[in-house]
């Protein structure tokens, strides 16, 4: 089982986000991440999908995707050189004097504090995947109040595009 980051161009139309995702949900694929916003090119979105399974797998999905009406390209984007990041907020437990430690962190994983309450503090860090788990494991000992991750978005390296 590899994991694929595949970038879907579909419609900017209500519903196309119900339709991909329950394809998936139907076929028993499992959607890891997906985020969607608007692209380049007016009245279309884009959704970067990751997910696992086999090449054949993926064949299988991509197939199925584009049956669906709304869907313009579907692109493997972990074939090719590509940058992916994730965002996430994460409000950890920082009283004053844990704080000096929570901040070298910070500072490690080039991450910023965006918000300092009485007893809290919430970092805000992007990076790829495996940053934001590092980042996620070494603030567990503090105490994570909250955590919210954006998933993956990405796209191919160099002059490559989507069209």
């Amino acid at each position: 089982m590899k994991k694929h980051t595949i970038a879907v161009l579909v419609n900017d139309q209500p519903g196309v986000l119900q339709r991909v995702s329950g394809l998936f949900g139907r076929r028993g694929f499992n959607i890891e991440s997906i985020t969607v916003g608007t692209s380049e090119e007016e009245g279309l979105s884009r959704m970067v999908i990751v997910t696992h399974g086999d090449d054949k797998t993926l064949e299988q999905i991509s197939k199925q995707l584009y049956k669906l009406i709304d869907v313009i390209k579907v692109v493997d984007l972990s074939a090719n050189p590509m940058v992916a990041r994730e965002l996430a907020l994460i409000k950890v437990t920082a009283e004053p004097a844990a704080r000096p430690e929570i901040l070298g962190v910070v500072e490690t994983f080039r991450a910023a504090v965006v918000d300092i309450g009485t007893s809290t503090m919430m970092v805000q860090v992007v990076g790829d995947t495996d940053k934001i788990d590092a980042m996620v494991e070494l603030l567990k000992p503090y105490g994570i109040k909250e955590l919210s991750r954006t998933g993956v978005t990405a796209m191919t390296r160099g002059n490559a595009a989507i069209r």
